[in-house]
């Protein structure tokens, strides 16, 4: 007696392999938009005013950047940083011009360091580093904080209100010293012109012979 084995999996009705198909063509085309990140090794970057300071990003799994579309942005502007095409600097705002640079000897390992010289306080903000290879796209986004250690005078009419307190007080305290010594002066100058008369010891010696005489 013989039987046959049959697959007990229920069959997917009609609109079920159409969702699941859906499903599968997304994932595949969210595979193909994903084929790579950039991640930024460090989030906050600090540098003061006149430094040269390094934007570091990286795409990951590891591979060759030479012919990517890179851009490195400024977000509150939105302007570009620098432009870096299949091998060429592209255009950007005018005050980057001669002051970045795309650090091309990390490139075949995946790195998109770029290079900012002499940076200043307008320089602080968030900036993105974007990549395009086709219709693969991905981006990374960090901080930049230039300080200036040298104190600034932010509201110079403080520090002249400060000059002249000071300049006033100076001149009130060399004015009261210099009437104090005047009073001490004229009060030595009072008690040596009114010292009681005292007559001569001589004087005084005959007018007591005088008075026994007379005795």
């Amino acid at each position: 007696m013989g039987f046959t084995l049959r697959c007990c999996h229920p069959r997917l009705s009609h609109p079920w392999r159409t969702l699941l198909a859906h499903l599968v063509s997304l994932h595949l085309l969210h595979l193909g938009s994903a084929q790579f990140r950039v991640v930024a090794p460090n989030l906050h970057v600090t540098a003061n005013v006149g430094q040269d300071v390094v934007l570091r990003c990286q795409l990951t799994p590891c591979k060759d950047a030479w012919s990517s579309d890179i851009r490195w942005i400024q977000h509150r502007s939105a302007g570009l940083v620098h432009h870096y095409q299949n091998g060429e600097d592209l255009e950007q705002m005018e005050k980057y011009k001669g002051r970045t640079e795309l650090l091309r000897n990390g490139l075949s390992d995946g790195n998109l360091d770029l290079l900012i010289t002499a940076v200043s306080s307008a320089d602080s903000g968030t900036y993105i580093c974007a990549v395009q290879e086709g219709d693969a796209y991905a981006e990374a986004v960090l901080n930049l904080e230039v300080s200036d250690p040298t104190p600034q005078i932010t509201h110079p009419w403080k520090v002249a209100l400060a000059v002249v307190v000071t300049l006033l007080v100076g001149s009130f305290v060399v004015i009261i010293a210099f009437l104090l010594r005047k009073l001490a002066t004229r009060r030595r100058e009072l008690s040596e012109s009114f010292q009681p008369f005292l007559p001569p010891k001589s004087l005084y010696r005959s007018s007591r012979g005088m008075r026994r005489c007379s005795l």
